[in-house]
């Protein structure tokens, strides 16, 4: 199985970033579709339409709605092309890993909700590594046994 991202490791593909090479590299090396999950699609989705409406207030905030589209295009599109694979989750199985998680690492490392479910996705459906650009989530991913290897 291939690994499972976080939205840190998307935006890394879909807007030029400090880290856009390596996220890059390590689609390459991928031998089949990238999965996801429909919180890390939704996740991913809502986040980029947040920077467009917070540009919108502000320039010097978020990014520009023309920028946004665009990402959201690219990604539809590589979805509809099987870059990435939207992968079944038994979310109540997934909740009961997360609760777990949180217990035992929240209040050592402090996580924030949606980085604690994305990590239990990725055990959930067996992935061996993860991929984040996010040092705290890559901790709670290392702490959990997953392979971090970008």
């Amino acid at each position: 199985m291939n690994p499972f991202p976080d939205t840190s490791f998307l935006y890394s593909l879909y807007r030029a970033q400090v880290h856009s090479s390596r996220a890059d590299a390590a689609m390459k090396a991928l031998s089949g579709p990238l999965p996801a999950s429909s919180l890390l699609l939704l996740e991913f989705r809502q986040s980029i339409r947040l920077q467009i409406q917070l540009n919108t207030q502000d320039a010097t905030r978020g990014f520009p709605k023309r920028e946004g589209t665009a990402m959201l295009r690219d990604f539809q599109s590589d979805l509809a092309a099987h870059a990435l694979e939207v992968v079944p989750v038994d979310w109540a199985d997934t909740h009961r890993i997360a609760e777990g998680l949180s217990a035992k690492h929240t209040e050592i490392m402090g996580h924030r909700l949606i980085d604690i479910l994305h990590v239990a996705t990725a055990l959930h459906i067996g992935a061996p590594d993860f991929l984040t650009f996010d040092a705290n989530q890559k901790r709670l991913a290392e702490a959990e046994g997953l392979r971090v290897p970008v």
